[in-house]
């Protein structure tokens, strides 16, 4: 079936409006197509994913024969809003990334700006930049910001890999397909919480215990048991890793979400047997990042970039500390947190212990492997579930415990149990 276009649509393929919308129409009717999409809905706005790393030097090249299009047809119709970079130019030189890789992200950012993309680089901007409302339709790229928009907002939206969100901040739109849809949106799987998780790291394992189970796109588990209300953090923790372990894009939790007032409203049919999480559960998804011997090289808050409530916590336990010789800390976060960080003194805090407060990067997306070879670094210590999912694809030894623990091997230089 050919997917409907509007009279403005129409003139967008047609060339009218010029080459940029010209391409992001025909890569939207490409996808529209092969998903069976009868329409393009219309998106109140864009989170794109589009770090140097996978950008390249041709997809930089890309970005700025689009940059040189005249001014009318190359800006972004919707506000458009970017995930971490790859550079933080106060720190890159530390960290040894090279000036090629420096010079790349500049000639990037200089691209997005000539478009008219608001250069918010961050993964957490459902916290702090626009979060999604119940029913908005959007199209978002980073993988945590997208189960939070579409679970904990009830926003809808797909995985949009870089060009898609490209293609949609350009025409305005998305392809109607997937969790735009509500039949998409329906529970297929359940889960009940026997023990509760006791902090972040617990919530974020929870996602990657019900993540691995899940292991689909197309699956919406459902989580009941939750005895109290989760913070927003608690929430992030736990999509981010769902979304790693198991490419999950939405999830329900019964009373906590707003498209799951109880079980009834999320299934079809009869509810399925549950699969029961207890501590158990917890305690071998630990296990399974347990390494032997005490070696730490580096220890990571990032994946999701920290809030400002992590940051407080953070830097009250470095507070007059100091990280042990040989060992470094890094924490990410994004420009607007690290701005007030600054004025509320908890960068002083966590700079003054010598620890790395980089801005608008997430430590994975930043050239991880190329920093950890120049640096020796094998075994990385986190509180991110997701994070140490992620890692060992670059090279890493990951270990998964909480904050404090992760902060006191820091301090001594070794793990500490």
């Amino acid at each position: 079936m050919p997917v409907r276009l509007t009279d403005e649509e129409n003139a967008m393929l047609a060339g009218a409006m010029g080459r940029p919308r010209q391409w992001a129409i025909q890569q939207q009717v490409s996808v529209a197509g092969f998903f069976d999409a009868p329409d393009l809905v219309p998106i109140a706005h864009v989170h794109m994913m589009a770090d140097t790393e996978s950008l390249g030097v041709a997809g930089v090249e890309f970005l700025e024969g689009f940059a040189r299009e005249p001014e009318a047809t190359r800006r972004m119709r919707v506000p458009t809003v970017t995930d971490p970079r790859g550079t933080d130019f106060k720190a890159y030189q530390r960290l040894r990334q090279t000036e090629t890789m420096a010079t790349l992200e500049r000639r990037a950012i200089d691209a997005f700006r000539a478009m008219g993309v608001m250069m918010t680089d961050t993964c957490i901007n459902y916290q702090i930049v626009l979060p999604p409302v119940l029913g908005e339709h959007l199209a978002f790229g980073d993988t945590g910001s997208v189960i939070y928009a579409n679970s904990v907002c009830g926003a809808r939206t797909n995985y949009e890999g870089g060009p898609a969100a490209l293609a949609a901040g350009l025409s305005g739109r998305t392809p109607r397909y997937g969790y735009h849809l509500d039949r998409n949106r329906l529970g297929t799987l359940r889960f009940v919480v026997a023990d509760q998780p006791r902090g972040w790291t617990d919530w974020g394992v929870l996602g990657g215990i019900v993540g691995r189970a899940t292991n689909s796109y197309w699956k919406v588990p459902v989580i009941e048991g939750v005895a109290t209300h989760p913070t927003s953090d608690e929430l992030k923790h736990f999509g981010a890793a769902l979304a790693s372990y198991g490419s999950v894009a939405l999830f329900h939790m019964i009373g906590v979400t707003p498209e799951a007032p109880d079980a009834k409203s999320v299934f079809a049919g009869p509810l399925p047997a549950p699969t029961v999480i207890d501590r158990r559960g917890f305690d071998a998804f630990y296990q399974s990042f347990r390494l032997s011997g005490d070696r730490l090289d580096v220890v990571v808050f990032a994946a999701p970039q920290l809030s400002l409530m992590e940051t407080q916590r953070l830097a009250g336990l470095l507070q007059g500390q100091r990280v042990k010789a040989g060992t470094t800390l890094i924490a990410c976060t994004a420009p607007e947190v690290k701005a007030a960080a600054d004025r509320m003194g908890f960068t002083a805090a966590i700079e003054g212990a010598g620890g790395l407060f980089l801005e608008g990067v997430c430590f994975y997306q930043m050239y991880a492997r190329e920093i950890g070879e120049a640096q020796g670094w094998k075994r990385l210590m986190s509180n991110s579930a997701k994070l140490v999912n992620i890692i060992s694809g670059y090279g890493f030894e990951p270990v998964l415990a909480d904050m404090e623990t992760c902060v006191a091997s820091a301090l001594a230089g070794r793990m500490v149990r």
